[in-house]
Order: C-alpha cells, then structure tokens, then sequence
C-alpha cells in the first residue's frame, strides 16, 4: 500500500465532478489499490474520510472511518464512524432537520468552517465487492458522508 499525494484546495482535480466507477472495474486491482491506499492515507493524515478527487482520481469513490481512542480528548465527543468504502454513493435526506458544526478537510489544512448539513440520511451505493449497499446515518456519520459525497460532486 502506498500514501497517496493530496490535491491542496485550488487544484482543479477537486472542482471536477467524479465519473461513475462501472460495476465491472470495481473488482479490478486498479480500484482495490486504490481503495487500499486512499485508507491508508486517510490513517496517515488522520482523516474521518477521504475521497478519491482528493488523491487526484476523478473516481466515485470515498473512504471513512474513525474510532476514538480513550485518551483521545479532541474527539471524545464525536461517534465512531464505521469503517467503509462507498462507490456510486446517492445521498437522501431523512426530514428537513439541519445542523451546523465545525469541518476540515484533509485538503485544506488547518483550516476548519462551519458548514450546515442533514443531520440524517439515507445512502445507496455499491461496497468495494460490488454489492449493494442501503444504509441510514445520522450526526457525525451522516456529516462525512455528505462532506465526502461533496468532494465527489467538485464541491
């Protein structure tokens, strides 16, 4: 596995839309190293999440998770984020309830805003086996996704 370079906010990589990863090239080794080095990377940085625009691959593809640790005082409020790899991600909104809070970005660093997001959604998508994925998040999950979901819009 290898860590990847980090488009830095300015590079047009991340003001591109992301094509559409099709099901046969998800099992492909391109892909599956891909998304073994994004996860590394994520780690190396300390990232919640990590998309592929951002490692300069114009790929619908994200990375997340996070788990903190007992002496880990930053994030003792934030939840566990599982583990995921999400390809194709489409984001619903469940209600109309928001809430803003403080993000950064492994693209900007040391830079945090304050951004409004759903404070819950549904997500179709497909895992990194192919198969389909429909799952429910709220909070602090539910605001990587949709961070990450933006980096893959070229937001």
């Amino acid at each position: 596995m290898s860590i990847l370079k980090v488009a830095r906010m300015g590079h047009p990589a991340l003001r591109a839309r992301a094509r559409p990863i099709e099901p046969g090239e998800i099992k492909s080794p391109r892909v599956q190293q891909l998304i073994d080095d994004m996860f590394e990377t994520m780690r190396e940085y300390q990232g919640v999440g990590l998309a592929a625009p951002q490692v300069h691959q114009g790929l619908r593809v994200f990375v997340a998770g996070f788990a903190s640790s007992p002496d880990d005082d930053e994030h003792e409020e934030r939840e566990r984020v599982p583990l995921m790899a999400l390809i194709n991600p489409e984001i619903t909104p469940v209600g109309t309830a928001l809430a803003e809070d403080w993000e950064g970005c492994l693209s900007i660093p040391d830079l945090r805003g304050k951004v409004s997001r759903a404070t819950e959604i549904k997500v179709k998508a497909l895992d990194r086996r192919g198969r389909k994925v429909e799952l429910r998040a709220k909070n602090f999950t539910a605001r990587v996704i949709q961070h990450e979901t933006d980096h893959l819009d070229g937001v």
